[in-house]
């Protein structure tokens, strides 16, 4: 009688197989979602010099100091400078030049005056408003009045107060988002070295099953697989292909398996893994001279390696099968046919494996433990490690427990039950029944 493996000794001969994929360069945008290979390190201060926060007027802090609403400051506006300017004007005592957000503080100011403490520079004012230097240059463009003092580099981003030149903006290991992108960008990188996002090749098995929107025959059913593990594959980071249906049959199927090859770092069957008559992957994939098209073949670019059938204890999804096939030992996973029994077995081994080849250092799922509700008693078939579908509220306060309520039955065809779940219930081999109020390990699926 052949081996019965458990969850983990499946998932570990899988992992053990799968390298991470070589690291190539890629554009910022294209590098979106893929995980940097080596620390980047900030060539330039960020910002690369002093800046305003505000739109305002670049001054000097001793000619505003002691203005008020009553005594205003008046300063001789010597030009205007804008985000991007150069050759900047030099801000002697009395004058002020009026500034954007985000434009290089000139020469001679110390400080930035919001415009909004400021009468816009109509001119005009008071007789008694407090007076100015007057040695302002010929040309000024007007007067600014100011009602409220500044301290130094108040309103001034300073050179390099985000980054430093030489620090590290981003580690080796940092899964690039918009933000991280975003960074990229500021301090001038326009491509990064990464572990590429996989590509993944989804296919589904059966005679049976129709594409959504088509109308059903007689025994017919709609795809759902290829559905759920191409999503299921893409929220997982990869880059999915959804090949569809393949019919029961076994050259077809080897000859589109081989098709796909070329664009796949992995590969994912369902159904057609049990012990059937018509399970067509078990009979295209599990002889190595099925894909060779005879034990004479040699050909280098034929499907090549046996994949292995296994039966594992566990509930969903017992029959499943795992290889390394073609020229270049793509791994292959092959899942069983049920929605429910597809999708669990995806968390627990295609996604690891895609992580993996990521190069992600932490591959599995969190769990966190929690209370069963006091309405949803289990029971567990001794022998096998089940993974029910559940409903998971984390808790309130901190240092309590959330609660978790079955959803549904343990059929694993029940993809609506499926839809209501948000984490997996994890009940161990040994464990048959538990009672309102235990505590259970929980697997959340967000």
């Amino acid at each position: 009688m052949s081996k019965t493996w458990s969850v983990d000794e499946h998932l570990e001969d899988i992992l053990r197989s799968v390298r991470p994929l070589d690291p190539i360069e890629l554009n910022l945008l294209d590098a979106q979602g893929c995980i940097l290979v080596d620390d980047v390190v900030v060539p330039t201060a960020l910002p690369p010099f002093d800046n305003s926060s505000m739109d305002g007027y670049a001054v000097r802090t001793a000619d505003v100091d002691g203005a008020s609403e009553e005594f205003p400051a008046v300063l001789s506006v010597i030009g205007d400078i804008a985000a991007g300017s150069q050759g900047l004007p030099t801000v002697a005592s009395g004058e002020a030049a009026r500034i954007m957000t985000g434009a290089p503080l000139p020469p001679g100011a110390e400080a930035v005056v919001p415009v909004e403490w400021t009468d816009g520079g109509t001119g005009g004012g008071p007789a008694d408003a407090m007076p100015a230097h007057s040695d302002a240059p010929e040309g000024a463009s007007g007067q600014v009045r100011v009602h409220r003092p500044v301290l130094p580099r108040q309103h001034v981003r300073a050179k390099g107060s985000d980054v430093k030149p030489g620090t590290v903006a981003l580690k080796a290991g940092t899964v690039l988002g918009p933000a991280q992108v975003g960074l990229l960008a500021a301090i001038g990188r326009g491509a990064v070295t990464v572990r590429p996002r996989p590509r993944v090749v989804v296919l589904s098995t059966g005679s049976e099953l129709v594409t959504p929107g088509e109308p059903l025959g007689p025994g017919q059913i709609h795809d759902a697989n290829s559905f759920v593990l191409t999503a299921a594959a893409r929220a997982a980071g990869a880059i999915p292909y959804r090949v569809g249906a393949v019919a029961d049959d076994a050259d077809t199927l080897r000859a589109t398996i081989e098709d796909q090859l070329i664009r796949a770092d992995l590969v994912i069957t369902s159904g057609g893994v049990s012990v059937g008559a018509y399970d067509v992957v078990k009979e295209a994939l599990s002889r190595v001279e099925a894909f060779r098209g005879g034990e004479e073949d040699d050909r280098e670019d034929a499907v090549g390696d046996a994949v292995e059938f296994r039966r594992l204890a566990m509930q969903p999804g017992k029959p499943q099968g795992f290889g390394l096939i073609g020229p270049d030992r793509t791994p292959i996973l092959t899942l069983p046919g049920n929605p429910v029994s597809a999708y669990v077995s995806f968390e627990l081994f295609v996604r690891p494996a895609l992580r993996t080849l990521m190069g992600q250092e932490s591959v599995r799922r969190r769990t966190v433990r929690a209370r069963l509700a006091v309405d949803s008693p289990l029971t567990s078939p001794e022998g096998k490690r089940q993974f029910l579908r559940g409903d998971y509220t984390p808790p309130g306060e901190e240092g309590e427990l959330g609660t978790v309520r079955a959803v549904g039955g343990a059929g694993s065809h029940l993809i609506a039950a499926l839809a209501q779940a948000n984490a997996l219930i994890d009940v161990p081999e040994k464990t048959d029944r538990l009672a309102p109020g235990e505590e259970v390990t929980v697997v959340p699926l967000d």
